[in-house]
């Protein structure tokens, strides 16, 4: 055997046993942070009152079509404390916040094609935003430092935009990258977030797995031309938020996990959370189709929507959640500890 050959055996010989350094995510621990009460399933959005009261509505499809929509209220460590029908709306509420200068309590009426201002203890409600869209699919919504509200119309692929005190909506920007391509389920654009300096808006196209960002100008502000940040942005990215370093904080609902990126290219720096089964009691280990979430102290509160869109739908509208979705009896929402872990540069 020649040296050449030897040497280059030698070299196949050390690659085929010296040992692999590899590195994957810390995902952390998903806990149970509130059960929703009997009857009442698919919680979808959620927010926090400054008290650290949670704040949760629910896509109804359990329920009679001519139902309203309920709003779950629990307590900063999770205790029920009281289910509220909001009238004047229909069982298909999909976000929820609190005007960041009123402290009204704004509902996402997706059926209804509104933007309700609820009563959180008594449940009566008036129209805070309409739209006049041909199809609108009202979805995700945010506030700028103004306290304008912006909201995502995942049908049209529009963001809606509404002065601080209500009224019909004017369309802020139109773009096919808002638009869903492909199903299911076919929801463009969802969750939404302005960074910090408000230079950028950042949007959730749950059907084409894209996070688009939006260019800001201005204290108007004024939308630039969108693009897309990042493709393949885990399974189905849905509810979005951003921490204090800009980080985007993204609930995919079915890869079942946050998936946190860095604002400047998009790149992954955590995946939290994952899906564990079902347990004994019917509720979903981990997260189950995560949909919204929100910071809450050191933890971030994730709702598990848990629903099966095919069987409310076609049955050729399956999704690799849908089978799980069906063994649920007990509707919750997760917690995980707020942190991202060490990544190798």
């Amino acid at each position: 055997m020649s040296i050449h050959k030897t040497g280059t055996c030698l070299i196949v010989l050390i690659l085929l046993f010296s040992p692999i350094i590899g590195w994957a995510y810390e995902r952390g621990t998903v806990e149970r942070f509130a059960t929703l009460p009997p009857g009442e399933a698919h919680p979808e959005g959620i927010a926090v009152d400054r008290q650290g009261n949670v704040y949760v509505v629910t896509v109804a499809a359990n329920k009679a079509e001519t139902s309203e929509g309920s709003l779950i209220v629990f307590d900063p460590q999770g205790k029920h404390l009281r289910t509220v029908t909001i009238a004047g709306s229909s069982r298909l509420l999909l976000d929820v916040r609190f005007h960041p200068k009123t402290d009204q309590l704004l509902v996402i009426d997706y059926q209804g094609a509104k933007v309700l201002a609820v009563d959180a203890i008594r449940g009566t409600s008036s129209v805070f935003m309409t739209v006049a869209g041909k199809n609108p699919g009202l979805d995700g919504m945010t506030f700028d430092n103004a306290s304008n509200l912006y909201v995502t119309d995942a049908h049209e692929g529009i963001i809606w935009k509404v002065g601080p005190n209500g009224g019909e909506a004017t369309a802020w920007v139109a773009s096919p990258l808002l638009k869903p391509t492909r199903p299911p389920p076919k929801i463009g654009a969802n969750g939404l977030a302005f960074n910090n300096q408000q230079t950028a808006l950042f949007v959730a196209n749950t059907a084409n797995d894209t996070i688009v960002k939006i260019p800001v100008t201005g204290s108007a502000p004024k939308a630039g031309t969108p693009e897309v940040l990042v493709n393949r942005a885990g399974g189905g990215p849905d509810g979005l938020i951003i921490d204090e370093n800009d980080n985007l904080w993204i609930a995919c609902n079915q890869s079942n996990e946050i998936m946190v990126l860095e604002p400047k290219q998009g790149r992954v720096i955590a995946k939290l959370g994952d899906f564990g089964g079902i347990d004994s009691d019917g509720a979903p280990i981990g997260f189950l189709w995560s949909n919204s979430l929100v910071f809450h102290g050191d933890d971030v509160l994730v709702t598990n929507l848990s629903l099966n869109v095919a069987a409310f739908t076609s049955p050729s509208l399956r999704t690799v959640d849908g089978p799980w979705a069906d063994q649920v009896k007990v509707h919750t929402v997760s917690k995980i500890k707020k942190r991202i872990p060490g990544v190798p540069k």
